[in-house]
């Protein structure tokens, strides 16, 4: 018999065995079907790597042949992509990390997810302005230096303090790109990170992304647990922590001042890097900031990270990665690798709105806006739906971090808001693994008015009411 004559008697036996076996089942290993039909193993390679090009078998080095995924046959006339999930396969995505990005609420629902202000809040004008300006110098269609130009990374450096400067600072595409970046330069895939519990979602999808294991670490009322977090580095020998010191997303909560330098010498006696996700810099309600932990390290174990996304507007994709080091280096690299440079016009028009006291003024009408729309929702909810109850009265960020009562599960309560015209995010995303209870991330930005606050509470009631009498017994 012909090589190719055994090959073809070899793929009718495997095609009628892939199509009585599930997909996600093994095929016998070669030396098994060597063995059985009597055949060489150039025939068996061969049958192998046909059935792989028609998409019924996926091959996996060192582990062997599955049968895949069943083709579903697309409408006549429409395109087949079903071949991409196998070509896809070992590359998972979790879209369910995404932040900020969920789906329009419906009309006349009022908006409490996401991590934006609305544009109500936002300094427009200020904006139009800079970017008109910036498109109006001689330099502003050229290329831009690769760590950013220099007027725009002396004001993160002077943001930032201590003894931060500007050669320290590389300008970023936003926060979410440079997490990203910052992930894949420091730690290796497969390597774990630690994080706080509950943390941003954008990170965990992040650190998967990048092929990083994410590690909880518990917090309390004052944040991460320094006691917990250096357990954590001697179990696992990570080598990364991520963290959000200030207003953290999504409890709001900041990290007590006793334990903001415990935290860095924890992190520096495993020999690991701190990112610290400095997002919420300028979303404070009035009262004094602590300094970033990046202002009091002198040896570069913190990895600063901020933006201006946040408090100016979801297309102002500016952001800073302040580090120092070797890893700094890395990331110049990587940027060249990436993207060469962040946009010229972007970075010129944000140091025209930073450099312009219209900034300034922005600023402090967003911290007394912000406070307010806080206390109202606060306020509405304990009144609406008192057993729905804020872990604190944030001094800064955007959101509430509301604790359900035992027996309400948080996917059924978004739900239920989301019935009653309230959109809302389930807490459940923002645990790493296990929740340790049931909460509902509640945003008082996104809403147009606080009078829509307080429809929205009143919603809320309704919600909580009929979850209420859904899970009490009898």
């Amino acid at each position: 018999m012909s090589d190719s004559s055994s090959t073809e008697a070899l793929l009718t036996i495997l095609r009628a065995l892939v199509a009585r076996l599930s997909p996600g089942e093994r095929l016998p290993s070669s030396r098994e079907l060597i063995s059985r039909h009597g055949v060489g193993p150039v025939t068996v390679s061969r049958a192998i790597a046909l059935l792989a090009a028609e998409g019924a078998v996926v091959t996996r080095p060192g582990s062997g042949t599955y049968v895949a995924p069943r083709r579903v046959r697309p409408p006549a006339g429409g395109p087949d992509t079903s071949w991409q999930a196998v070509a896809l396969a070992g590359r998972e995505y979790d879209p369910a990390g995404e932040d900020g990005t969920a789906e329009q609420p419906a009309d006349g629902a009022v908006a409490m997810a996401g991590g934006y202000l609305h544009e109500s809040l936002r300094p427009t004008r200020a904006l139009g302005a800079a970017l008109a300006r910036a498109a109006r110098r001689p330099d502003a269609w050229h290329r831009a230096p690769t760590a950013g130009l220099a007027p725009l990374r002396a004001v993160f450096a002077r943001t930032a303090g201590g003894s931060v400067g500007p050669e320290d600072v590389l300008v970023t595409g936003g926060g979410q790109g440079a997490l990203s970046m910052l992930f894949r330069a420091v730690a290796a895939p497969g390597s774990p990170v630690l994080v706080e519990s509950p943390t941003y979602p954008g990170a965990l999808a992040a650190a998967r992304a990048a092929g990083l294991r994410p590690v909880p670490v518990p917090m309390d009322q004052d944040g991460i647990r320094p006691d917990l977090l250096a357990e954590a580095f001697a179990m696992t020998g990570a080598r990364l922590l991520y963290c959000q010191p200030t207003f953290h997303n999504p409890t709001g909560t900041v990290l007590a001042p006793e334990r903001r330098g415990q935290v860095v010498d924890v992190a520096r006696a495993a020999g690991a890097f701190l990112i610290e996700d400095d997002f919420a810099r300028h979303l404070g309600h009035g009262r004094a900031v602590p300094r970033p932990l990046v202002a009091d390290d002198r040896d570069g174990t913190v990895v600063h990270l901020t933006s201006l996304t946040k408090p100016a507007s979801p297309s102002l994709r500016i952001g800073a990665v302040i580090a120092r080091g070797p890893v700094m280096r890395r990331l110049r690299g990587m940027r060249l690798v990436d993207d060469f440079f962040i946009a010229r016009p972007l970075q010129e028009a944000a140091v025209e709105l930073l450099s312009n006291p219209a900034w300034d003024r922005h600023l402090r009408t967003l911290a007394v806006a912000l406070r307010e729309r806080s206390a109202l929702l606060a306020g509405a909810l304990a009144l609406e739906a008192p057993e729905w109850t804020p872990a604190r009265l944030p001094e800064g960020g955007l959101h509430l971090w509301v604790g359900l009562p035992p027996g309400q599960d948080d996917r059924a309560a978004a739900e239920a808001a989301r019935a009653h015209g309230v959109a809302v995010d389930a807490g459940g995303r923002y645990f790493p693994a296990e929740a340790e209870g049931s909460y509902l991330r509640l945003g008082f930005a996104a809403a147009a008015t606080p009078a829509d606050l307080t429809e929205g509470a009143r919603r809320l009631g309704d919600a909580a009411r009929e979850l209420g009498s859904a899970v009490r017994p009898g």
